[in-house]
């Protein structure tokens, strides 16, 4: 079974790097408005995980500079993510509102709505 995790692990690295999409151009004001409000968002996530893969390609495709963290390969990710999040599950969007408040949010296709709807971007057709 670990063999099998692991060559399908390879394959969804390989689709991830000849797949992976081109991002938007926008005017230099408005990515710079964009670049600080993802500054607040970290995405905790694997990086063979297809649904993680799934929202890395939406924040590509939207040219969404937001932090993301391996919580597969550092120990400290994962701390964090079970001790805010609760859960060991990925992907997980950590969202810090301006007053200070933080949201975890799991899902991809909830993250990937979130991130559409607080940006007003395009869904993927």
């Amino acid at each position: 079974m670990a063999l099998i995790r692991w060559f399908l692990g390879r394959i969804i690295l390989l689709v991830d790097f000849l797949f992976s999409p081109k991002g938007v151009k926008r005017e230099a004001q408005i990515q710079s408005e964009f670049d600080q409000e993802t500054a607040k968002l970290s995405l905790y996530q694997y990086a063979a995980c297809p649904f993680c893969v799934k929202v890395r390609w939406a924040m590509q495709r939207n040219s969404l500079k937001i932090e993301t963290k391996d919580a597969k390969r550092n120990p400290q990710f994962a701390k964090e993510l079970v001790e805010g999040g609760g859960s060991l599950k990925v992907p997980c969007l950590r969202i810090e509102e301006s007053d200070g408040a933080v949201t975890w949010m799991y899902e991809s296709s909830d993250i990937i709505d979130y991130l559409e709807q607080r940006f007003e971007l395009v869904p993927a057709s």
